[in-house]
């Protein structure tokens, strides 16, 4: 048999995807890149905004129009969610609908042995290794929490021979999860923890976090974050989604203020000149005044962000949100979205013009012509070497490029 996957969303969706690939190969079948060649297709589906849905749907389409044939499985978030199970199925060539990232469950749909096959070598040069699932928390815009349940942690001792055997193959290992700063919560650990033992079992590779909650991080994480040995890599990816304390708790985002935000990734930035420092935000929220939006630009001005992804604010069926009063226009939402984009590249290009003429831990990927480089504070290079194999790892000197990009020799 013959499987076309395709995946959207975040690294925890690609995550479940290695999985998938790895037991359908494990089963004697084969992976194909196009649906053409496929018998099966596996969609695995993102609930994050309606644009994500919507690019969804016109994939499944458009497989369908190119092969009539195909028996299709959605998984994922969007599968997840029970009220669009109905469009779901009515999509051309849907036959099965899997919530979450159930693989074991796409495997039986496909009539395969459903043997998750955990460990074995992945199609990106960084591997992705999910620690946990769920999410205890509220927020009041987000359905990926009502499509995944509650925070479920891996155990230890399983995540670590998960780690080791895919140090045997990849220089780098991206820890995610739906909630990682909830990692061990209901069975007495902590993703520091984790970290930690991770950090000592395969110092090998480099460990990156995904994504985690500012104030999450506790002193422990902070300084594996912060060693500079080359273990973990100094970089956090922490959600803010508005500098507005007022609709923090309009999003249902109790556990911090913008001030408790800042001083949480200020500290860790000041411990070194090298810190990759990202975040999420959302313009035109419900409510959100023009005070509210300079809030947040004041914010991100301030911090040492490195990137910012910003998105226009999209009502999700099913979330408290969607039913919030005062909503704001579309085209409102989209020119704040804009001014925080702008903002973002400035400060990227400000940090990657401070970078230039000092050292970085650098990971070869791409293929070809496309090779690039990734640092550990999550800057993509050119390469002075084109010759550089994928996966390979090197200290190297940054300098700027003639057309201002950063190369690393």
């Amino acid at each position: 048999m013959k499987v076309y996957l395709r995946t959207f969303g975040c690294r925890a969706n690609h995550a479940d995807s290695e999985a998938l690939h790895a037991t359908v190969t494990a089963a004697g079948h084969d992976v194909v890149r196009t649906p053409e060649l496929a018998d099966c297709a596996v969609f695995n589906s993102c609930a994050v905004t309606a644009e994500a849905e919507a690019d969804l749907r016109s994939a499944v389409r458009r497989a369908a129009r190119r092969a009539p044939g195909l028996r299709s499985v959605v998984m994922g978030c969007v599968a997840g969610l029970s009220d669009r199970e109905p469009a779901l199925r009515a999509l051309p060539t849907v036959r099965d609908v899997v919530a979450g990232g159930d693989v074991a469950g796409v495997a039986r749909a496909l009539g395969i042995e459903p043997r998750v096959a955990t460990g074995a070598p992945q199609q990106s040069t960084r591997a992705v290794l999910r620690i946990q699932d769920g999410c205890d928390e509220h927020c009041t815009f987000c359905a990926t929490r009502l499509a995944r349940g509650a925070n479920r942690s891996r155990p230890e001792d399983e995540i670590v021979r998960e780690a080791a055997a895919l140090a045997e193959h990849h220089p780098e290992i991206v820890l995610t999860g739906i909630h990682i700063g909830h990692y061990g919560a209901e069975v007495g650990s902590s993703l520091g923890r984790l970290v930690e033992r991770l950090a000592c079992a395969v110092p090998s590779v480099r460990i990156r976090l995904s994504s985690v909650e500012a104030t999450e991080v506790d002193d422990r994480l902070a300084e594996l974050l912060t060693a500079r040995d080359g273990r973990v890599a100094p970089f956090l990816h922490a959600p803010l989604q508005t500098g507005s304390a007022r609709l923090l708790r309009r999003m249902g985002r109790h556990w911090y203020t913008p001030a408790q935000y800042a001083a949480a990734v200020e500290r860790l930035a000041a411990r070194g000149a090298a810190f990759g420092l990202g975040a999420d935000v959302i313009a035109g929220f419900p409510g959100e005044s023009e005070r509210d939006h300079a809030d947040t630009l004041s914010l991100c001005a301030q911090l040492p962000f490195t990137y910012l992804h910003v998105f226009p604010f999209s009502p999700r069926p099913g979330t408290a949100a969607e039913r919030l009063p005062d909503p704001v226009p579309a085209s409102r939402a989209r020119a704040r979205a804009a001014e925080l984009r702008a903002l973002a590249g400035r400060k990227a290009e400000a940090y990657a013009a401070a970078r230039a003429g000092s050292r970085a831990d650098v990971i070869v990927v791409g293929r070809g012509p496309r090779r690039r480089g990734v640092t550990e504070d999550f800057l993509t290079v050119g390469l002075a070497d084109p010759a550089l194999p994928r996966g390979h790892r090197f200290v190297g000197q940054l300098r700027a490029g003639a057309d201002g990009s950063l190369v690393a020799s």
